[in-house]
């Protein structure tokens, strides 16, 4: 076929693979339009028609509306520009689409309520200073007004959620359970107890840093005991125990008696509250990090070497 020949629009829709129906559709908006007539009146088209088709039809595909189409063919608006504002917007609709499928799919897993499922959506769907606003809430809860609080800085932002540009299912999934646990007023008070009582052991201990504090004397004396096989209630424990109570004998500037191992137990049940746990594991998730290590059996190993050791 050469450029001079004219073609009837079955034909043209037999070249395309498009319906007659849809060729005088774009015929009638201007996007394809007629090369001429035939004598009974009939539409014909040439060649470059044919490329024209192609193109509306892979811009169609790609969601492209007819009136920038029609621009585009027409080279009123250069195809890389629209093809870059158009990939920008599907980005967003795949980033909605991705945070509905991460709410549906966490009330499905869940259960939820209509109730938990309206307030899911409402986190998921929440901006980034939205986000930074309700997180600040929770760690100002728990650390504001604090004589310590700045040596608790670095401790807040390894607390404090980033939830990527582009995230993941399970991103979503996790910054929605962890946003609803830093709205719970029962999770912030025990959050602030903890910090309250790292605190006063920093003062007491003239420590300018939150790092080394009872929790972490008792993890690493029992860390090894509990991995070793030794028995909480067992004399193979004693030494171990003794080690880190009179560690936290010194840190409080109380004697190393029953009381100070009756203080250690509600400080270690304290800590080891599996919500704060579970806080780290989906800020993890959260932030694409490695999942912490549990130190939940160290500290059931712990409370029940001194709760052992207080009733002798």
């Amino acid at each position: 076929m050469d450029g001079d020949t004219l073609y009837s629009i079955g034909e043209l829709a037999r070249r395309t693979g498009l319906t007659v129906k849809t060729i005088r559709f774009y015929s009638d908006r201007g996007i394809v339009a007629p090369t001429d007539r035939s004598p009974a009146g009939y539409r014909r088209y040439g060649i470059d028609a044919v490329a024209r088709l192609d193109l509306v039809r892979t811009l169609r595909e790609l969601g492209l509306d007819l009136p920038t189409i029609r621009k585009v063919v027409d080279r009123e608006l250069a195809l890389p520009e629209v093809a870059a504002a158009h990939a920008e917007a599907l980005a967003v609709q795949i980033r909605v689409l991705r945070l509905r499928r991460a709410v549906l799919t966490a009330v499905a897993e869940r259960g939820s309520t209509p109730e938990e499922m309206e307030l899911m959506h409402r986190l998921a769907q929440l901006s980034e200073d939205e986000r930074r606003r309700l997180i600040g809430d929770f760690l100002d809860a728990v650390f504001g007004g604090l004589d310590t609080a700045s040596a608790f800085a670095g401790v807040m932002r390894s607390m404090t959620p980033e939830l990527p540009d582009n995230p993941e299912r399970e991103q979503v999934q996790a910054w929605v359970e962890l946003a609803e646990m830093s709205l719970d007023p029962s999770f912030r008070a025990v959050m602030r107890r903890m910090v309250e009582d790292q605190a006063a052991e920093q003062a007491r201990s003239g420590m300018t840093g939150p790092r080394r504090d009872i929790t972490a004397a008792v993890r690493d004396q029992a860390g090894p005991a509990l991995a070793a096989g030794i028995d909480p209630a067992s004399p193979q424990a004693d030494p171990i125990v003794a080690a880190f109570t009179a560690h936290c004998a010194h840190l409080l500037g109380h004697p190393d008696d029953a009381e100070l191992r009756r203080r250690l137990v509600t400080r270690l049940e304290s800590v080891n509250d599996p919500r704060r746990e579970r806080y780290l594991r989906l800020l993890a998730v959260v932030n694409g990090w490695p999942a912490p290590e549990s130190l939940a059996p160290v500290f059931d190993w712990s409370v029940r070497a001194l709760r052992v050791r207080t009733r002798r």
